[in-house]
């Protein structure tokens, strides 16, 4: 099928082409899809396709230029979510709370999303999206009446994506970059508890494994705090490891401000002016008052997509309420990554995978 253009408007023509095409792996049911929402759309379908498997219940990502601004399983919603968004705790269902809770990691950068989520949209989950920006979502179906609600926004420009859940890539992927052509096979290394060995709490392991699957799916270098079920912050495709651990974890420390009482939730009609207040008043919070809420998080779990090749991740990733670590371990000095974790009272996980993503 034809797109409306490659990466940018002026890359003119660009077509999209399923390698089976009785069996293509994604539908475009509604919208002119560019190149960069097929990437999106395949990337935010694979993670919550496999969260959802790993983790046995839905899961929903917020896609922002090929790596995920935030990924959540269903849980429950706190007041501070409950308000932006206009929900009601106690009635919203798993679906919606799945997303919710994935774009309120980061709403900022969330803003014009992909979303994605691993089970069939229904009327609520729908009707939360009109009264959000995003671009368009991929599932892999859709209950009666919901294309129709869901087409009509932007003008009906909103893209509407229906992934096959049953269908595999071939186990060799090709890529060509100027004039070559680089073949390897898929990436398909199961993440799995067994990959954590034994002796976490359940919660941990279900965080890990979530943050694993996430930065699978994250622009290299990568690393994932999360949380509940939720990921906090993610830090994608910088070349500095610490940098990443560094931007993550400031996204992880406004997500956890949003939640201080001289915070409120904003009465502001649109979604995105109420996020813009919570922010606003995160700024006006002195420092003082900052580094003792700050001081109140515990049990958060960080994940690396390749080895930590220093101690200073460890610091820096203790400073944000850090207690467990997973990552590929085998670096020059993963000894001192190992001490510092020990010092710091921090389980350190060591997976033996790496998940570079280009």
């Amino acid at each position: 099928m034809d797109l409306r253009y490659g990466m940018n408007p002026h890359q003119r023509p660009a077509k999209v082409a399923a390698l089976d095409p009785g069996r293509p792996p994604l539908r475009f049911l509604h919208g002119a899809p560019s190149f960069v929402n097929v990437l999106d759309a395949a990337g935010a379908w694979q993670l919550v396709r496999e969260a959802a498997a790993a983790l046995g219940g839905p899961v929903a990502a917020s896609f922002k230029h090929v790596s995920p601004a935030g990924a959540a399983t269903a849980g429950p919603l706190d007041v501070v979510m409950a308000a932006t968004y206009r929900l009601n705790p106690a009635t919203t269902g798993r679906l919606t709370s799945a997303y919710v809770r994935a774009r309120d990691a980061d709403p900022k950068s969330s803003y014009g999303d992909f979303v994605a989520v691993s089970e069939p949209v229904d009327a609520e989950l729908a009707d939360l999206l009109r009264r959000v920006v995003s671009d368009g979502i991929v599932a892999p179906g859709f209950e009666d009446g919901v294309v129709a609600t869901l087409a009509a926004k932007k003008g009906g420009r909103f893209l509407v994506v229906e992934a096959d859940p049953a269908f595999r890539p071939p186990s060799v992927e090709h890529r060509e970059v100027y004039g070559m052509r680089l073949t390897q096979p898929c990436d398909d290394a199961p993440l799995t508890r067994e990959l954590l060995g034994e002796g976490l709490p359940g919660a941990a392991a279900d965080d890990l494994l979530l943050g694993l699957v996430t930065v699978r799916y994250t622009q290299s270098n990568s690393v994932a705090y999360v949380r509940d079920g939720m990921v906090l912050g993610v830090g994608a495709g910088q070349q500095s490891r610490v940098d990443c651990t560094r931007l993550a974890g400031a996204k992880a420390d406004t997500w956890w401000l949003r939640r201080h009482p001289a915070v409120p939730a904003g009465d502001q009609d649109k979604v995105q002016d109420r996020v813009a207040e919570q922010l606003r008043r995160v700024e006006l919070l002195d420092a003082a008052d900052r580094e003792a809420w700050l001081a109140g998080r515990d049990g958060v779990a960080f994940v690396s997509d390749g080895a930590l090749p220093f101690a200073d991740n460890v610091e820096h990733a203790a400073r944000h309420g850090v207690r467990y670590i997973a990552e590929p371990g085998d670096s020059i000095r993963s000894t001192d990554v190992s001490a510092e974790c020990d010092r710091r009272g921090i389980t350190l996980v060591r997976t033996g995978i790496r998940l570079f993503c280009h």
